[in-house]
């Protein structure tokens, strides 16, 4: 009787062990399939749009994508900057150099998704030829969309440049200007004001869209194509490039899912290009 006690006493023991391990071997399985969560920040479509279509594929792959809205694109570098943000999706490679000089910050520009189609606007010209002696010019004021705009110009043969080639112009290297132009320097996401007071405007596809106007329909001057120099891509830190998160929204955002989206989407109305 003794020997069947100890038998029983012995199987009860091993079973609590066994069920032991077996509670932890599912605690490590459940700790696994618990989603590593990736913030992304930007804040107005198309780029909001490519980070919701991309969230079911990185669920898939053990990650939540949380879009951190901001309210501007400063804002998004700073928050990139302060760690608060793995990476942001707005902006393109001069931009981000600019910032970078000034803050001494290092972002990185680790994937091109697709060309906006920038072009200058105006509520009384059909032809950009048309402008008149005098004419006032709404131009961003930030440095590199500054000179993005100056070289649309100088492309357009409306102004000429010292050097066109330049991602660093301003208003003083202008070599001729034979309309006689004034220019008028605007933040960014004021542009569309601008169009209702100025005689011409330049914007981005995304912003002049809220006024109802299309690069395809409305746009007055276009860059050569091909030239991918202001991308919009994703952007991290030096620090954090290389981290599987990163590199996880990098791939979906690279994809033919992406890039579908964007030939069938976006390119038939003007407003942008794959990158990629």
């Amino acid at each position: 009787m003794k020997k069947i006690i100890s038998f029983i006493a012995s199987l009860t023991a091993l079973l609590l062990v066994l069920t032991a391990c077996s509670s932890k071997t599912e605690t490590k399985k459940e700790e696994k399939k618990e989603p590593v969560t990736v913030k992304v920040a930007s804040h107005t479509s198309p780029m909001t749009d490519m980070l919701e279509m991309i969230k079911e594929d990185l669920k898939k792959e053990g990650y939540n994508l949380e879009i951190v809205k901001v309210s501007d694109n400063v804002q998004a570098n700073v928050a990139l900057n302060n760690k608060e943000v793995d990476a942001n999706f707005f902006q393109h490679r001069p931009f981000m150099e600019q910032f970078n000089q000034k803050n001494n910050a290092h972002l990185v520009a680790i994937q091109p998704i697709y060309n906006a189609t920038v072009s200058f606007y105006s509520k009384t010209l059909k032809d950009i030829k048309d402008l008149k002696d005098g004419a006032d010019v709404a131009i961003p004021s930030d440095p590199t969309n500054l000179a993005r705009a100056l070289r649309l110009l100088d492309h357009a043969k409306v102004i000429t440049l010292k050097d066109p080639n330049s991602f660093t112009v301003t208003e003083a290297d202008i070599k001729d200007n034979p309309k006689h132009l004034k220019f008028t320097k605007v933040s960014l996401l004021n542009l569309n004001e601008a169009y209702n007071e100025k005689d011409l405007v330049f914007n981005y596809p995304t912003y002049i869209s809220k006024l109802g106007l299309t690069p395809d329909k409305n746009g007055l001057a276009f860059e050569k194509e091909g030239d991918s120099t202001f991308a919009v891509s994703l952007v991290a830190r030096e620090d954090n490039k290389d981290d599987a998160k990163v590199q996880a929204v990098k791939k979906a955002l690279a994809s033919e899912k992406v890039k579908d989206y964007i030939n069938k989407e976006l390119k038939p109305k003007g407003h942008a290009t794959p990158a990629f």
